[in-house]
Parts: structure tokens; C-alpha cells; sequence
């Protein structure tokens, strides 16, 4: 999902700790994240159709998968002669995948070369992996070749996938026998268990869709730690997080998950006591070494305060506490005096996400964002009785915020801009509006003027939509948000999603991080955010 960054920042300015910043707590934490570690449940799927998948220009990414027949027809159709198949399990599953082969005629005089690809949505399945140039690992697509010795003979792969179609190709059988495949199966899996209250009967088709897909992303991502995209890269990391755990509060409600990824985060923070972004569960849970992103890690504290606040859990944030009270040290240390981030600085020792936007400008957003992580810090503080802990944070903010304003914002166009350049973006605006250096009316005009304004930086992903959706709540512009969420959800809707995916761009359906779209994640974790506003916020969405 993400760029994978080392800063040798870490190995100088950190290497005065000779000791583990947090003693012998680890041991501790990493215990109660097993005691949390939720059950699978395992549901049996199998397919519907067999289908082809056609070039269509009107379809999302060019390809359209029609119906043929029912899947139960692959399993008498000599497969030698037919050479290839698609099949079609309806909806979208995580789980292992296994089928059976069984010789028609003849004993098996040799082995069965087949190869299998499964893929998310139908053009992934189209792609051509051979040129593959992408900036991930090849090994992350979803194709495998399966030899079988023997027929007949039932085999599962033993690699979790994620996927709806199967393409299976014959790469080679002996010309003296044939056989069929059958038995098709998925063993789908998901921690999810409880079952999210249904909507009124007078919410609209299409806001009731986006939270039945929402819920459906969030459950595809939720297993033993809620992971990002059970298709890749199946881990936790903390922004994925953030955004999951505001939709489970509203939905799954399954706390214990949420406690779980809290505490393994906690257990494989840096010896300097910051937290790398994210977290590699199996074989045995250890961090991204290098992997320290600025906002996601003060996204922790924020997490902490929400999971507190949902269930009253003041031991688990209580014996978190220390760590979330470490991560304000990062923007302590590069606050300069006048109030403001020390943008350059900070961009060159960590990773500064926001957003997939390459020529995303991030000054202003930093300093929104640090105002806002410093806020809802100290009202976890407040929460825990800790406000002497962190006595200074008030003063802190309010410095902040009074050094945004001066630099950053525009009285004449209404809108905020950075010192460095002079791009208009969304995420300026949007930070400038959570973290409450503007005002709702400030905000309201902000946002309106962006629609108005040749070339603004619009966002990339879901994730930085979640917070443009969020600010225009927090604006009072309420019909702003119901279209905005309905048109950018409902867009991957009427693309055929079966989950949310982890970018979507209406104008541009081949957009990937990558260089090369068949490895984006489309059911991503950070699509799951629908769920939350349409069930917090009734009065707006339903």
C-alpha cells in the first residue's frame, strides 16, 4: 500500500537511547494483543457462473464480465479441449481457495499443469502480468500454477486470496486422457461476527447500497488485526486503522480488534518509543523496520481517544497512555518558535502522506494536522485524568494555530495557502477546518471556493476523501456532504464495486499508486468510512 521510506534521521538522533524507551511494557502488550486475537469465522462459498470477460469501453477499466452458464456446468465439460475458464463467484471473498480433478475415461498417464488467477474485478483477470513493471512486488498478484501428479485429487492453495473471478488456464496434460475440474470452493474467512443494526425503511437505494458495500469492505478487511486490503498488503497499519475502527464503532462494534491492533502497535513501536506506521502480523508480528510515517503515528493517539470514549475502556487507554504521550514529542521537536511546523525539516525525516497526489503540497496540511492531533490528545488527557502530563499542550495549540492563520490564510479569496508554494488544495483546506483554525463560516467559504477555482489540487483516494467529507460536516454544509459521499461512493457503485477500493479517481479508472493498475487493492480498508457517516450522522444521510 505504501512507499517504503528509511530515514538515517532515526540512526543519529535516536542513538542517545541505549535502553527501550518503554522498559519491559512490550512483553506485557504484545500478551493481551494475543488475549484479543479474535476467531475466524469460516463460510463456505462456491461459484455462480462461468463467464467471459469482454472488452467494453463503457465498463470500468474496459471490461465487462457476461454471464454464460451456471458454474455447475464447468464440472462435466472435458476440460482438455477447452483450455480456459472464468468463473464467477458473485460477490467478493477472502479465504483459501481449493477445486478437485477427476479423469474422464482413461487413467492419468502424467501430470496436470494448471494455472489460476484470481482477480478483484474483471479486468484484473484480463491484465497481462508478463510485463509487469509496477513498483511492488511481482509476487503480490494473484496468479498461481498448480502441477497436479495425480487424479483424481482435491487441493487447496495455500495462499489466502481475495477475489471474486477465477480464470483457469491449461498449461499442459498428456494427450491421452482427459478430465474435469469440480468442486469449486472458497473458504471464505473474517473476524466480523456481530451484525450491524439495518437502516430505516425510509433511507434512499443509493445511500442504503454505499453502507451495504461499506460494511461488506469493512468486513473483508477485518481478520485477526484490521488489515488494510485483504488482497495486499495485508497488515495493519495505523491510518487504515483509524478510519476502521470509527466505522466498527458504528457497525461490528467488535472492540476487541480494535484493542488488539492498539496494543500490537504499542508492542512494536521503535526503541526510541515512536511508532512505525505499520505492523506484519505472520509468521510473528513485527514492525516495517524504517517505516515511520508523521501523521499516522499521532493518528495512534487519536484512535486511542475514540476507542476510549466508544467503550469507556479507561485501563486499556490508561496503560496506552505512555505511548500517545511519546508521539507529541514529534511535533514538539519540530514547532519552531514562531509557531509554525518546520516543514522542510520534518519532510525530510519522515514520510508525510495525506494523500496518493504526487504534486500534493503538504505545508499547510502539517500544520492543520499537528494542530488537530494536539487537540484531540489532550482531550484524551482530559479522559484520563492526565491533563498536568501534558500541561503545555493548550498554550501549544493555540500558538499554532494563531501562526496558521497569519501565514497561511487569505482574507480576499477565503482560502489557505502555503508560504513554500502557492497551490490550492483540499487538504489545506480540510485541515485548516478539523483542526479549527477556521471557523464553520470560514470553513463554508473555504470549501465553496475551491469549486469556483482553476486548478485545485482535488484528492487522490478515499482516505483524504473521508476528511473532505468530515470538514464538510463540521462546516454545517450537510446537502454538500450527502451529494459528495453519493457521488464519489456511489461512483464506484455504478463501476460495478462489490467492495470499496483504495483509489478511485471518476475521471481516470486506470489511476494506481504503482504504475500499474491490476495491483491496486480494491477492497481497501479506507473505503470503509460510508459506514460511519451514514450511521453517526442520521440527520444528514439518512
Amino acid at each position: 500500500m505504501k512507499h517504503i521510506l528509511f530515514f538515517t534521521f532515526f540512526l543519529f538522533s535516536f542513538s542517545c537511547f541505549s535502553q527501550d524507551y518503554y522498559g519491559n511494557s512490550r512483553e506485557r502488550w504484545l500478551q493481551k494483543a494475543e488475549m484479543y486475537k479474535p476467531e475466524l469465522t469460516i463460510t463456505e462459498k462456491k461459484p455462480l457462473n462461468i463467464v467471459e470477460i469482454l472488452p467494453d469501453d463503457k465498463a470500468f477499466q474496459k471490461f465487462e464480465a457476461r454471464k454464460l452458464s451456471p458454474a455447475d456446468a464447468l464440472y462435466t465439460l472435458p476440460f482438455r479441449e477447452k483450455k480456459q475458464v472464468i468463473i464467477d463467484f458473485g460477490e467478493h471473498i477472502t479465504g483459501y481457495f481449493s477445486f478437485s480433478v477427476r479423469t474422464t475415461g482413461r487413467a492419468a498417464d502424467g501430470p496436470l499443469r494448471l494455472k489460476f488467477t484470481f482477480g478483484e474485478v474483471a479486468a484484473e483477470v484480463a491484465a497481462n502480468f508478463n510485463d509487469y513493471k509496477g513498483s511492488l512486488s511481482r509476487a503480490w498478484l494473484q496468479d498461481e500454477t498448480v502441477t497436479v501428479m495425480h487424479a483424481p485429487q482435491t487441493i487447496t492453495l495455500p495462499r489466502r486470496l481475495s477475489f471474486r473471478y477465477v480464470k483457469i488456464e491449461l498449461l499442459g496434460c498428456s494427450p491421452q486422457y482427459d478430465f474435469n475440474i469440480y468442486d469449486l470452493c472458497c473458504k471464505a474467512q473474517t473476524s466480523a461476527q456481530n451484525v450491524p443494526a439495518g437502516l430505516p425503511e425510509n433511507v434512499s437505494p443509493m445511500i442504503r447500497e454505499i453502507d451495504r458495500v461499506g460494511l461488506n469492505t469493512l468486513k473483508e478487511c477485518m481478520q485477526t488485526v484490521f488489515e488494510d486490503g485483504p488482497k495486499r498488503d495485508q497488515r495493519l497499519w495505523i491510518g487504515d486503522l483509524y478510519l476502521q475502527s470509527l466505522g466498527n464503532i458504528f457497525s461490528y462494534q467488535q472492540y476487541d480488534l480494535t484493542k488488539r491492533c492498539l496494543y500490537l502497535l504499542a508492542a512494536m513501536s521503535h526503541t526510541n518509543g515512536y511508532l512505525h506506521a505499520t505492523v506484519i502480523e505472520k509468521p510473528t508480528p513485527r514492525a516495517q523496520e524504517g517505516q515511520f510515517l508523521f501523521e499516522y503515528a499521532l493518528l495512534f493517539n487519536v484512535c486511542l481517544k475514540d476507542y476510549l470514549e466508544a467503550t469507556g475502556d479507561v485501563e486499556t487507554a490508561s496503560e496506552l497512555w505512555p505511548v500517545a504521550k511519546r508521539q507529541l514529542d514529534i511535533i514538539r521537536t519540530y514547532v519552531l518558535s514562531n509557531g509554525l511546523m518546520d516543514f522542510e525539516k520534518l519532510g525530510k525525516e519522515w514520510w508525510i502522506f495525506f494523500d496518493w497526489k504526487e504534486n500534493l503540497h503538504k505545508e499547510v496540511a502539517v500544520q492543520g494536522f499537528s494542530i488537530f492531533a494536539l487537540k484531540e490528545s489532550y482531550k484524551l488527557a482530559q479522559w484520563l485524568g492526565k491533563e498536568n502530563e501534558v500541561a503545555d499542550l493548550p498554550g501549544l495549540f493555540a500558538k499554532m494555530s494563531h501562526a496558521a492563520r497569519k501565514n497561511f490564510y487569505d482574507k480576499k479569496s477565503g482560502l489557505f495557502v502555503g508560504i513554500t508554494n502557492k497551490q490550492i488544495s483540499c487538504a489545506s483546506q480540510i485541515w485548516m477546518i478539523l483542526s479549527g483554525v477556521a471557523s464553520p463560516g470560514e470553513g463554508r467559504k473555504a470549501l465553496s471556493a475551491l469549486d469556483s477555482t482553476p486548478e485545485v489540487c482535488q484528492p487522490g483516494t478515499p482516505y483524504l476523501y473521508h476528511y473532505y467529507i468530515q470538514s464538510l460536516i463540521d462546516c454545517n454544509m450537510h446537502r454538500k456532504a450527502k451529494e459528495a459521499l453519493t457521488d464519489y461512493w456511489g461512483g464506484m457503485l455504478n463501476k460495478g464495486a462489490d467492495t470499496f477500493w483504495e483509489v478511485y479517481n471518476p475521471g481516470n479508472d486506470f489511476i494506481s499508486p504503482y504504475n500499474f493498475y491490476p495491483i491496486n487493492s480494491y477492497c481497501h480498508a479506507w473505503s470503509c468510512t460510508p459506514v460511519y457517516f451514514i450511521r453517526k450522522y442520521t440527520e444528514v444521510f439518512q
